[in-house]
């Protein structure tokens, strides 16, 4: 069975029994895929030091370190966010099926093990994996340097550029960039606000975009000079005041009055007379007209 695929897929097996590993890793190679063995948890994470494989079957109970925390420690690294993660154990009862899930798995096979469903699981979460990490990659290419967090500041993903900008999860600077983060979350944050910050060594801030399911906090990573340039753009083209120009640069990215008021410190009130400006010396007549032409010379900078 023969996956069909442009490069050859990176498994990593991660078991003690070496019986399991031969029979798996004859599967995978007749499918076309290269093997990494790993005997257990210690030496997986070791070779994910250097190699991020498409996918991981972790074999559940293993001595020292067992299944389930080598895939906590997994995916920790911020590489692993898309790396589907499935469980291979001869324990098939509940507990065990949530403690893997809960791990970071994304399936759970038992043994022994059917090489044929086996592939086709495998096939599913490959391509849902690379689905998002496209999705990501694309976000990128826009501008988009994203993330989420959880309640406690830990990251759950990150765009691929954005992970460059970001503390390593086992960094000792991350500890402080994410009790930052827990501290800010507490607030009852509305859209648009935003955190300064410094990022290893470099002024950004967070913009805060929405939460996700109840527990996803998604977040922009900003360059407060990026902002700054495109408010000057602005006041340079048409003729607007400083406060003016803060103001239209947070209706074209969508914010309303409130939300306005709420980032840059005002009044509803008084945002509203600094868009009676703006639209007068735009020579627009509503808000929709005055962000279009925003954006459209934001679009050229």
């Amino acid at each position: 069975m023969k996956l069909p695929d442009d490069r050859k897929t990176v498994v990593m097996v991660v078991d003690d029994a070496v019986d399991s590993i031969r029979m798996i890793n004859d599967a995978l190679e007749e499918a076309g895929m290269t093997v990494l063995v790993a005997l257990e948890g210690n030496q997986a994470l070791t070779i994910s030091q250097n190699i991020t494989p498409d996918v991981v079957l972790m074999d559940a109970v293993m001595p020292q370190m067992d299944g389930f925390e080598t895939c906590r420690r997994l995916k920790e690294n911020p590489a692993f966010t898309d790396i589907p993660i499935i469980f291979m154990t001869g324990l098939s009862d509940t507990e065990h099926v949530v403690m893997g899930l809960n791990a970071g798995g994304v399936d759970y096979v038992t043994k022994p093990i059917n090489t044929t469903e086996l592939l086709a699981r495998m096939q599913v979460h490959l391509t849902n994996a690379r689905m998002a990490r496209s999705a990501r990659s694309a976000l990128d290419t826009a501008g988009q340097n994203l993330f989420a967090v959880d309640r406690e500041g830990n990251l759950l993903w990150t765009t691929p550029q954005a992970s460059r900008c970001l503390p390593d999860a086992n960094a000792p600077e991350f500890s402080s960039f994410r009790a930052q983060l827990e501290a800010w979350l507490r607030h009852d944050l509305q859209p648009g606000h935003q955190l300064p910050l410094n990022i290893l060594d470099t002024p950004r801030s967070l913009e805060y975009l929405t939460l996700v399911d109840g527990r996803e906090y998604l977040l922009r990573l900003k360059t407060p000079q990026n902002q700054n340039s495109s408010a000057a753009a602005l006041r340079e083209r048409f003729e607007l005041t400083l406060r003016e120009s803060d103001v239209l640069l947070w209706i074209a990215n969508g914010k309303t009055n409130r939300e306005i008021g709420q980032i840059l410190d005002m009044s509803p009130r008084t945002v509203n007379k600094h868009l009676e400006q703006v639209f007068r010396k735009l020579g627009v007549e509503n808000r929709t007209a005055a962000a279009a032409s925003a954006i459209r010379l934001l679009a050229t900078q």
